[in-house]
């Protein structure tokens, strides 16, 4: 495992960012930080190295990143979850709420395996809208979500209300200002 390091300390926090009111948490400084990506990905190993675990499901296109090596290195299939058009083929898709209208997330149905344990992973957890809609369209494949993981936490924004009865694990939160 590799050494400890702060992620609070390379996560860059932008105000009024995409609009005014809004603190963004951009994780792009832990990309351009080796240490730290490096930090991450072995921290999730270690997390599920041991976990029944049949597949990683990325949410586009953050998670992607931190779910690749991840996968690689546990030798489990990768899963993407996509916005609706990106997909070739037949997929299983889900319409959800944003802040600011809606938007439909799909999944290959080659891709998903009835029986299937599958770990959810993205970037960043906010409101929960985008991992429970990812959760539905894993499902209608007949898998079984086990866990949701980011990067970064908002439980202030009540993630865990929406996606329970599911958990939920981040390597750092932030709790409002």
């Amino acid at each position: 495992m590799s050494k400890q390091i702060s992620l609070d300390a390379v996560i860059r926090k932008v105000p009024d960012f995409p609009k005014c009111g809004v603190l963004f948490y951009d994780i792009t400084g832990i990309l351009v930080c080796p240490e730290a990506f490096r930090y991450c990905i072995n921290t999730m190993i270690s997390i599920y190295r041991h976990e029944k675990i049949d597949a990683v499901a990325a949410i586009e296109s953050r998670g992607f990143i931190f779910a690749a090596p991840f996968a690689e290195k546990l030798g489990i299939p990768l899963i993407l979850v996509r916005k609706k058009g990106k997909l070739p083929g037949k997929t299983y898709s889900c319409t959800y709420q944003l802040e600011y209208g809606e938007a439909e997330l799909e999944v290959q149905v080659a891709d998903v395996q009835r029986g299937q344990q599958i770990l959810v992973l993205d970037d960043l957890i906010a409101t929960g809208g985008t991992l429970k809609a990812a959760q539905t369209v894993l499902e209608e494949g007949g898998a079984t979500v086990r866990e949701f993981f980011g990067v970064v936490g908002l439980p202030f924004l009540k993630y865990q209300e929406v996606l329970a009865p599911v958990p939920v694990r981040t390597l750092v939160e932030y709790h409002g200002e």
